[in-house]
């Protein structure tokens, strides 16, 4: 067998799809008739663009061996293409089935550009016309900014793996405020390493806002999809990343031309108020307000004096009231009638007999006048002398 087929050409389906821990693939092509096992050694499968999968229709060449363990033949592959889409076209819809899955593409994700970036950090070939493109765009808009070139290869072996690189590195740069990657036109091919997982996830983890600038318009990468903004060329890229000073100019002349008009429209208007407050009484005729509140106080005085006497005079004539009141109570009265008050020389008043001593002195209160007088007798009161 490996003799007389040392090179054969299958069509089939995939299944059966594994991977080793060594990198070896292990497969099974089939169709509705037969199946044969095939092997993909490490070195050929890592040179897949496209992932293996089950169900996957195929075209594989390679040769035929015998595995003498089992006694069993094997395709060994040494190529394999998908059966309808070429492999880098397949590649790329997988790649991209699977970061849309996780989020990368999602519009909420994307980073706003700076308005005016003071530095900006191009990835891309030193070489290329894309460079040209940007560097004359960018500094014909706007020439307020430093541009800071990392010099990659955009194409070929490792190129995607130096893009990834350089994208990590960019976020320690000092003051770089936006990222530009990208190349000019080219093949499929070409154009490659910005499709390659490795860049895509360093586009997605890159701190900086990213700018995508691969190939031309009909062009679609998935360092597009991924950036925060995709530019068709490389020269929209450029007119993106910073604003034209000329566009810039002329917002400033129209915002002065703006400013000074409500200046003078807002002085006109404060004019045309003080002219009409100017004309008031207040400020034609002022000693007028001061008059008016002179007589105002000489109204306000007459009228307090007023309401004084007469809150005196009640105030009087309920004093009066009162001290009638108090009069008629007092026992001064009553002493005028010709009564006395007799109380020990304490001021304590005597009512009854009791308690008093022979030669005990006491003080009597007339109307006119006080007695102090000395006990020589004493009686106890008859029944017809009680008070109730």
């Amino acid at each position: 067998l490996e003799v007389t087929f040392p090179t054969v050409c299958i069509r089939g389906e995939i299944s059966n799809c594994t991977r080793a821990g060594s990198g070896h693939v292990y497969l099974t092509l089939k169709d509705d008739t037969a199946q044969i096992r095939g092997i993909l050694w490490r070195n050929t499968a890592q040179r897949l663009k496209f992932q293996l999968e089950d169900g996957l229709e195929v075209i594989a060449t390679g040769g035929l061996e015998v595995y003498e363990a089992r006694g069993a033949y094997q395709l060994i592959i040494r190529e394999m293409w998908p059966q309808g889409l070429g492999p880098l076209e397949l590649a790329f819809r997988q790649l991209c089935e699977k970061l849309s899955q996780e989020g990368l593409f999602a519009p909420e994700r994307k980073r706003p550009l700076p308005r005016f970036p003071r530095k900006i950090a191009l990835i891309t070939s030193p070489s290329g016309a894309a460079v040209r493109d940007m560097l004359q765009v960018i500094t014909r808009r706007w020439q307020a900014c430093e541009i800071l070139l990392l010099p990659v290869p955009v194409q070929g072996e490792g190129a995607a793996e130096q893009i990834a690189a350089a994208l990590g590195k960019v976020g320690s740069i000092p003051e770089v405020d936006v990222v530009i990657t990208g190349r000019g036109g080219g093949s499929l091919e070409d154009l490659w390493a910005f499709n390659e997982e490795i860049v895509a996830r360093a586009v997605a983890n890159c701190p900086i806002p990213v700018i995508s600038a691969v190939g031309h318009e009909i062009d679609v990468s998935i360092s597009d999809l991924v950036a925060d903004r995709r530019a068709l060329t490389p020269s929209e890229a450029g007119e993106l990343v910073v604003p034209n000073h000329q566009e810039i100019l002329n917002d400033l002349h129209q915002l002065q031309s703006r400013m000074t008009s409500r200046l003078r429209a807002s002085a006109q208007s404060s004019r045309r108020q003080l002219d009409q407050l100017s004309q008031r009484r207040l400020f034609l005729r002022p000693w007028d307000l001061v008059i008016d509140r002179t007589h105002w106080v000489d109204e306000l005085e007459a009228r307090l004096k007023r309401e004084t006497r007469l809150l005196l005079k009640r105030s009087q004539e309920t004093l009066a009231s009162y001290a009638a009141a108090l009069s008629t109570l007092s026992p001064l009265n009553t002493l005028a009638r010709g009564y006395s008050l007799t109380t020990t020389p304490e001021g304590k008043l005597l009512r009854r007999t009791a308690g008093l001593k022979i030669g005990q002195l006491i003080e009597t209160r007339l109307s006119e006048g006080r007695v102090i007088s000395r006990i020589e007798q004493i009686s106890a009161p008859e029944a017809s002398e009680k008070l109730p």
